[in-house]
């Protein structure tokens, strides 16, 4: 992302921070009769110890050189998550996004290898644009499509907010599209600006109401392991256990594998569902 691009970003998401603060927070009273969610540009600058007029230059995207230190204090002030904060330091230029290996199609073969490893348990790889990289049979076997779906259209956003399969797939949908579409935003960061990364978010927009809602809201999230739920039409509900690795070869790449949940019965429904895969 251009410099003129990151500082635009910087300063549409702390907008979008600023009006979704939630008041009672700070101690303040809602503004108005009802409005309980929004902080003031005077009132985030007072908290973060800096002048109006340098906030607003910050919101407005300004030629500006902010330091560390006048980021993390609006970042306090906004009450940010660490992720949050890094997001905004990055956009600052105070982090840099992941260094990329070359432009590829699919995984290196080392990288297959060790996803075909992995059976029985679904995996795969993912580019920076959330492309998909790779998978193993265990994956194919819970999402059938990934290997004929159009190798344009082989990306986890896209397939996540346009494939009926997939939402299918998820009965908590709803939930799950939100926090992943967070925590692609929270990755992204400076590579926003990236044609592949670009043309994602483009198309979806055009593409997807739920994707440019939840894309207008600037929420960001960083990845955590957890318990995820699959409505597979075969076996029935998959309790797995959500996991995310990078190899230290390639940082670009995220591998993310699902092992059974803890007392579920899900090893022995990947094993059924690998049978009849066969």
């Amino acid at each position: 992302m251009t410099e003129p691009g990151r500082r635009k970003e910087l300063g549409l998401f702390l907008r979008a921070r600023r009006d979704q603060a939630l008041r009672a927070d700070y101690g303040l009273p809602p503004i108005g009769r009802a409005r309980d969610r929004g902080l003031r540009r005077e009132e985030v600058a007072f908290l973060s110890g800096v002048s109006v007029t340098w906030y607003t230059w910050l919101e407005q995207g300004r030629d500006i050189s902010p330091s560390r230190q006048v980021l993390e204090a609006v970042s306090r002030a906004l009450h940010l998550s660490a992720t949050g904060v890094g997001y905004v330091l990055s956009l600052g230029g105070y982090a840099s996004a992941a260094s990329a290996g070359p432009a590829a199609d699919s995984a290196p073969p080392h990288i297959q290898r060790l996803l075909d490893a992995l059976d029985p348990n679904p995996s795969f790889a993912l580019f920076p644009d959330w492309g998909v990289a790779g998978w193993n049979k265990a994956y194919a076997a819970l999402f059938p499509n990934i290997a004929t779906v159009a190798p344009a259209d082989r990306n986890l956003l896209w397939l996540v907010f346009t494939d009926p399969y997939v939402r299918d797939l998820l009965p908590d949908w709803e939930t799950t599209s939100k926090r992943f579409l967070a925590e692609f935003r929270a990755e992204a960061g400076q590579r926003l600006g990236d044609p592949d990364i670009q043309y994602q978010v483009d198309r979806l927009k055009e593409s997807s109401p739920e994707f440019r809602q939840g894309w207008d809201l600037y929420d960001i999230l960083g990845f955590e392991s957890r318990e995820r739920l699959f409505h597979h039409p075969s076996v029935g509900v998959l309790q797995l256990e959500h996991h995310q690795v990078s190899p230290s070869d390639r940082p670009d790449l995220h591998i993310v594998v699902y092992t059974p949940a803890p007392g579920s019965d899900a090893a022995a429904q990947m094993k059924s569902l690998l049978a009849g895969a066969g």
